[in-house]
């Protein structure tokens, strides 16, 4: 079964609109574990446009109280980001590419120009007891790349399939997804994924074997506008508990 694990950073961006605490990153929190959620990610920027430290370091003190409840935070590892994470210690930290002023993540890793890097931090976050997972494109050589820096896992970026979803290229995109997923597993490696997956292409995604964890927040946060937080999540863990 694949975990969900739902990202907030859409929440925070409601909240910093109006320039107090509403709505609270850390209720709603509460509100996606008590309908099910399996986890909560955030990705804090550098300019703080959504998340921001101190909601980092708030939701790791909820999730103390949760230990069923994986706390994952993403982004890129620069000293201020890697100290943040130590601080708050997550169950996981994902690496992603991003630069200062990058509206939102659109690609992975180039494992051949960062794999220095990459090992370096994950013996860092290691020493910590924190999972570290890489984010990459659907590429089988980029997963060969990524497996000798240490990381545990990979998180497929998923925003190619979510384009091709309903079109001629989808059955193509999707084996491109399958073929990276299956290598990552021959060489130990576990599986995420995230970016642009919705409730209409998640279950087509989730026929690829063995993926362990979903990261799903933009439109899940404007479907639960749309259809209720409890209709909405009820409908993601039905599709990810019938994941192959």
């Amino acid at each position: 079964m694949t975990m969900l694990s739902v990202n907030v950073n859409k929440i925070a961006l409601l909240r910093n609109s109006r320039g107090r605490d509403f709505p609270s990153v850390v209720e709603f929190a509460k509100k996606f574990i008590a309908l099910g959620a399996q986890g909560i990610t955030v990705h804090p920027r550098q300019d703080e446009r959504h998340i921001t430290r101190q909601d980092a370091y708030d939701l790791a003190e909820l999730l103390v109280d949760y230990p069923g409840v994986e706390f994952n935070i993403e982004g890129y590892p620069s000293e201020e980001f890697l100290q943040l994470v130590e601080d708050c210690k997550p169950d996981q930290c994902t690496l992603v590419p991003d630069a200062v002023d990058q509206l939102t993540s659109d690609h992975g890793w180039d494992v051949a120009w960062h794999s220095e890097l990459l090992e370096m931090v994950t013996t860092r976050l290691k020493k910590s007891g924190i999972r570290v997972a890489a984010f990459l494109d659907p590429d089988v050589e980029q997963v060969r790349r990524v497996a000798s820096t240490g990381v545990d896992r990979i998180e497929l970026y998923t925003e190619e399939y979510a384009s091709a979803y309903g079109t001629r290229e989808q059955a193509a995109v999707l084996a491109k997804y399958a073929d990276a997923a299956a290598e990552a597993q021959r060489l130990e490696l576990e599986v995420n994924a995230g970016h642009d997956l919705d409730s209409h292409n998640l279950a087509t995604f989730l026929t690829i074997p063995g993926i362990l964890e979903v990261s799903i927040g933009h439109v899940l946060t404007v479907e639960c506008i749309e259809q209720g937080m409890p209709t909405v999540m009820a409908k993601y863990l039905e599709i990810c508990q019938a994941s192959a």
